[in-house]
This record gives structure tokens, C-alpha cells and sequence, in this order.
């Protein structure tokens, strides 16, 4: 029978009266409220919020919790976005209350040691990226993006250039067009050749003077290092544009290749994903930027630098494109990350990265046997297989095989992306994993590739049949979502 904590809202759960925290006594004169906000700011009334006990709070969120899956509960190799283990030693040393307890408005001779941990962070990103300038404050890898490309028009227009074009592959993350559009460029696609890799014809015909920048991801959203990665550049370079690296698939090439040296002007990080910060379902993150030094004067402001013996904020940037964010960035994100870089150190990132060619190299051995991998009998730390045939012979699409995965204990891979791959599988294993959990997996795929013409097609619609929910209509969840869950 299923706990109430975990199938009513809070606000059903709630009776007047009860109190799940106990205030401090106000350490300051009291005022009324009447006297610090103006009337049109009060409400008539108190907003009608739950009103719980504690015990009654702990267990809705805990309950609510065991229905989740999460990198701390299963495998979860979902490609595109690298979703690995979290070392539970940087959460102990990020709420140390020296970090934690800071507020963001103390002055910089206070807060000397936070200063000194972000200035390494700029400092180690810059060596990692092969780019000398880095900016800490971006929210996010997307809104990396768009701090990257803002910074890269403000250069233009300073430099009276008119570009207005962003180039981009066929296979590239969704965040970037939509970066560069609402950083108020036009976008143009490239198309991938027959080895998944950038198309140097198509491309070149559709560079000219109104080029400001190409985005790519290498290694690609196929897994696959485009080794034209120089000629591509010194091509975009040629005719005045900027290279801007997508740092999502960092994990596979950290401390091996520097994207500076074969040609980046532009990169972000994804903390999360690169440097194992938490994952914040939607947020809060980070994502950093490092850039060349002719970009260096725009990055946003405050940067932090050291004089002397000490760290400051330097607010004196004027050509600056300004804040992107709060403060200088998230900055309980970015001392896990410091914490994980230092723990490795550089031997210990270039390991990583081996680590995760060698366990998706590993899998898709086993997998490409059951669901073919057009692109290569090789990847670097993911791969995308295709349900295609599958699907045409025998009734079973992609999101068919991720809903059973579902079933089997296993979160699904991400699927029908990148978009040229028919029935896409994309499946990152990530290093943290080990050779026993990659088999299950794989055996499992094994076992449901069997099924197949064992159950049928119709029994695999129905899946997955073991969740707190089943099979959803998940175009009509997103539009109508139903936030009560009712037995069905």
C-alpha cells in the first residue's frame, strides 16, 4: 500500500497549526511591515501555504524520492549529457561553512580564501581549455553559450565588423541555435558527410564575410572526434570568424587535447558533466567559459584577479559586455569542481578520459551485435545506435527498448537524438562505472532484443509496467502535466 506522504500534495497533507521549523528571535528592531514596503506591495492576506509537521515534511520528500531514479541509485547512460557519479567528498568540503556561510556582499579582504578557490578555477580552466581568459560567471553550459557568443558580437561591433551568421552541424546540441539566436544571430546548418563528421565542402561554400562564428562539438554527438578539426578551424579563421567548441563531451578529451591548441577561439564547460558536480534537474549550475585573449577585454564583469598577495573582484573592464548573472557565478558549484580537478590532478584527468573511451568502446562491442552503430566500430565516450531495423522488420521502435530498460532497472538512453541517426539509441557509460555494471546493462539489451519476437511488439507499447507510473502520453504530460498522482 502506497504511503499517503507520497500520493497527496502538501497542501493536502496540511492541517492549521502545524510548523515544521522554528524561527530564531529577530536579532534586530522590529518594524512594522506597513513601514518598510509600500501598500501596493502587501497582500490582503498570507499566501495559503502548507502548514506540516516535520516528520510529515521529512517523509513526503522521501517518499516522493524512492520514486525517482538518479545517478546515486542506478546506471543512468544517458548520451548527450554525461551523467556520472558525484564524489560525495566535494559536498562535504562545499558546505564547510567558510564556503557556504559567506554572503556575497562581504567585502573582497574577507572572503580572501573563496577568492583564492576562483581565481584557481579560472586558472585551472584556462589550462584545460589551451585558452588564456575565463569567465566564471555563466549559469549554465547554454548560457555559456550565449555569454561566449554575446562576448564574440561585442567584438565585432567594436572592431566594426558587421557578421551576422552563426554556422553550425547538422548534429549539433539543440542549446547551440538557440543560443545563437537569442544572442541575435541568424544560423545556418552544415551537413555531416558519410562518416559523421563535418562536411568540408558544404561547409566552405557556406562561410563568407558575413561568418561570425561555427559552433562544433568534438568529439560530436555521435561520439566521434572529427580529426579535420585543424583545417576546419584555419577554414572559419580564413575568413575573419571565430571557432567556438561546445565543451559538453569535455569528459572524453580532458587533459588528452587541449581545444585551444587545435583551433578553438570560444569553449564552455559543463561543471556537471566535465568536473562530476551535482546535477540540479534544470539547475542551479555553471558553466564557465574560456576564451582567445583578442576576446578577453568583453568577458563579463567582475573577473578575479590577484595583486600582490591577494585576490580582488576587478569590476574596471569597459568593454566589458557586463553581468550575465549574480555575483561571480555559482560559486558552490565551481568549488566542487575545483575540489574534483585538484583530486585528480592532471595525470588523474587524462586517466578519466581513458577511462570513458575505454567503457563506451567496451559496451558498444557488446551492443552493436543487437542494435547497429552506423557510424564506426570505434567511439570515443559515447556512441549512437539505431533501432531502424527494428523497427522495420519487427515492430519495436527506440523510446520502445528505453521505456523496457525502465523495467529492467537500467534509466533509459537519451533517444531520436542527434536527429540524422534514425531510431537513435545515444548511450554514454561514463568512467565511474564498472565492467559488471556495463554487462548487466548489455545483457539486458540482450535479453530485450530476444523478446522481441518472444512478446511482440504490442507487449512492448504497454512498457514500462514496473514504474510509479507507466507508459505516458508525453507530448500531452508536457502540455497538460497532472501534478496528483491517481491509481490508475
Amino acid at each position: 500500500m502506497r504511503n499517503r506522504q507520497a500520493t497527496q500534495l502538501l497542501f493536502e497533507l496540511s492541517k492549521p497549526g502545524l510548523v515544521a521549523v522554528e524561527t530564531p528571535p529577530c536579532d534586530v528592531p522590529e518594524r512594522p511591515i506597513g513601514e518598510l514596503l509600500p501598500p501596493a506591495a502587501l497582500a490582503d492576506a498570507p499566501p495559503p501555504l502548507p502548514e506540516l509537521s516535520e516528520p510529515d515534511l521529512t517523509r513526503h520528500f522521501v517518499n516522493l524520492s524512492t520514486q525517482n531514479m538518479s545517478v546515486d541509485t542506478h546506471f543512468y547512460p544517458l548520451g548527450s549529457c554525461t551523467m556520472k557519479y558525484n564524489p560525495k567528498r566535494n559536498e562535504r568540503i562545499a558546505a564547510m561553512p567558510g564556503f557556504a556561510g559567506l554572503h556575497p556582499y562581504q567585502p573582497d579582504a574577507s572572503v580572501q580564501g573563496m577568492l583564492e578557490v576562483l581565481y584557481l578555477a579560472q586558472e585551472m580552466l584556462a589550462e584545460i581549455a589551451g585558452l588564456p581568459a575565463v569567465s566564471l560567471q555563466p549559469a549554465a553550459g547554454a548560457h555559456g553559450e550565449l555569454t561566449a557568443l554575446l562576448t564574440a558580437a561585442a567584438y565585432f561591433r567594436d572592431t566594426g565588423q558587421q557578421r551576422t551568421t552563426v554556422l553550425l552541424p547538422d548534429q549539433a546540441h539543440g542549446t547551440n541555435p538557440a543560443s545563437a539566436t537569442v544572442a541575435g544571430f541568424e544560423t545556418r546548418e552544415v551537413r555531416s558527410n558519410a562518416h559523421g563528421l563535418v562536411d568540408l565542402a558544404d561547409l566552405a561554400a557556406k562561410l563568407d564575410e558575413h561568418t561570425a562564428v561555427f559552433m562544433i562539438t568534438n568529439p560530436n554527438t555521435l561520439g566521434l572526434f572529427d580529426g579535420q578539426i585543424r583545417q576546419i578551424a584555419q577554414l572559419v579563421h580564413d575568413v575573419g570568424g571565430f571557432v567556438y567548441l561546445d565543451g559538453a563531451n569535455m569528459n572524453a578529451i580532458m587533459a588528452v587535447a587541449r581545444p585551444g591548441d587545435f583551433g578553438a577561439d570560444m569553449m564552455h564547460y559543463n561543471p556537471h558533466k566535465t568536473f562530476s558536480g551535482p546535477h540540479g534537474g534544470g539547475g542551479p549550475g555553471a558553466g564557465p567559459i574560456a576564451v582567445a585573449e583578442r576576446l578577453a577585454p568583453y568577458l563579463p564583469s567582475p573577473i578575479v584577479v590577484r595583486d600582490g598577495a591577494g585576490y580582488r573582484l576587478d569590476f574596471d573592464r569597459p568593454k566589458s559586455i557586463g553581468r550575465v548573472r549574480t555575483f561571480v557565478g555559482n560559486s558552490g558549484v565551481l568549488v566542487r569542481m575545483v575540489c574534483y580537478i585538484l583530486t585528480h590532478g592532471a595525470d588523474g584527468l587524462r586517466r578519466v578520459s581513458a577511462g570513458a573511451v575505454l567503457n563506451a568502446n567496451y559496451l558498444l562491442s557488446r551492443l552493436k551485435h543487437f542494435i547497429p552503430v552506423p557510424h564506426g566500430d570505434r567511439c570515443m565516450h559515447e556512441f549512437v545506435a539505431s533501432a531502424s531495423k527494428l523497427k522495420n522488420q519487427r515492430g519495436v521502435t527506440a523510446m520502445d527498448i528505453a521505456k523496457r530498460l525502465l523495467d529492467r532497472g537500467f534509466h533509459a538512453p537519451t533517444v531520436y537524438f542527434p536527429l540524422i541517426v534514425p531510431e537513435a539509441l545515444m548511450i554514454e557509460p561514463t568512467e565511474t562505472e564498472t565492467q559488471e555494471t556495463l554487462d548487466a546493462f548489455a545483457d539486458a539489451i540482450e535479453k530485450i532484443d530476444r523478446l522481441v519476437d518472444e512478446k511482440g511488439p504490442e507487449w512492448f507499447a504497454e512498457a514500462p509496467r514496473t514504474t510509479p507510473v507507466t507508459r505516458l502520453d508525453e507530448v500531452g504530460a508536457a502540455r497538460h502535466p497532472v501534478l496528483r498522482w491517481q491509481k490508475s
